[in-house]
């Protein structure tokens, strides 16, 4: 199972993505979760001890290791670089493990965007590619607003892309901008994920507003998830009705395939 998560900025997509890792390894299942965000904050939602976020370094910023394997310092444009370096180390080498999730952060280096010809950006974009092709038993994907800069190999790989929505209007135009996106590279399994509903009048109203696009599952609206943050707890611990809810996502996403 891959899945890419993504949504218009402060809906919570790093939330679901937590949630849903954590419920795959509950289940026994091997996870590798990606941040690839620029403002990665994956770690502190999947409440990694603070000694092992502190080895955690987003892949962008390594230019030792950009340098060593594209033969060019990032920072650098034009000239001549390996555009396709070896990164199938990358994953072990450079996550850390915590109760059954990996997590590895990308960096704020738009992967394969256009304009950028950099080896950083090289680096990132085989990286990427490479997590596509892995045999990982599930791949989940926090990524940012937008999908032009996913390529082919997205359409071919992932199995699915969640749209994180709030209950309005904005969120909902954000979502449609995705799918048109999505739908122009390929991309056709398309899903809704409601957060911060606060009653069901908000679920229905993402219901009926929905940009043709159905809707998994919803996450209730829960100060307990500002909370758990301070604590440095993770959502899933903290907030039972949000880990109940995202395990119906993973039966309704098992039913779907």
């Amino acid at each position: 199972m891959k899945l890419a998560i993504t949504g218009k900025g402060g809906v919570g997509k790093t939330t679901l993505t937590a949630l849903l890792a954590q419920a795959y390894a509950d289940q026994g299942r091997d996870v590798l979760a990606v941040d690839a965000d620029p403002s990665p904050c994956l770690a502190g939602a999947l409440g990694f001890p603070e000694e092992l976020r502190a080895q955690l370094h987003p892949i962008a910023e390594m230019d030792s290791l950009i340098e060593e394997r594209t033969g060019a310092k990032p920072g650098t444009v034009g000239g001549f670089f390996t555009i396709n370096p070896r990164v199938d180390d990358i994953p072990e080498r450079f996550s850390i493990l915590h109760r059954g999730v990996r997590l590895l952060e990308m960096g704020s280096v738009e992967l394969g965007g256009s304009g950028c010809i950099c080896p950083e950006a090289a680096m990132l974009k085989t990286l990427f590619t490479h997590l596509l092709f892995r045999k990982d038993n599930v791949l989940l994907l926090d990524m940012y607003a937008g999908v032009e800069h996913l390529g082919r190999a997205t359409v071919d790989f992932v199995d699915a892309m969640l749209i994180v929505v709030e209950p309005t209007r904005r969120s909902l135009g954000t979502a449609a901008q995705i799918k048109k996106l999505a739908n122009d590279i390929g991309l056709k399994r398309l899903y809704l994920v409601g957060n911060k509903v606060r009653n069901e009048d908000e679920a229905k109203f993402l219901e009926t507003e929905t940009p043709g696009l159905p809707v998994l599952g919803f996450l209730a609206a829960d100060m307990k998830v500002q909370e758990a943050d301070r604590l440095n707890i993770p959502v899933y611990d903290h907030v039972p009705a949000l880990k109940d809810a995202a395990e119906k996502i993973l039966k309704r996403l098992d039913i779907r395939d």
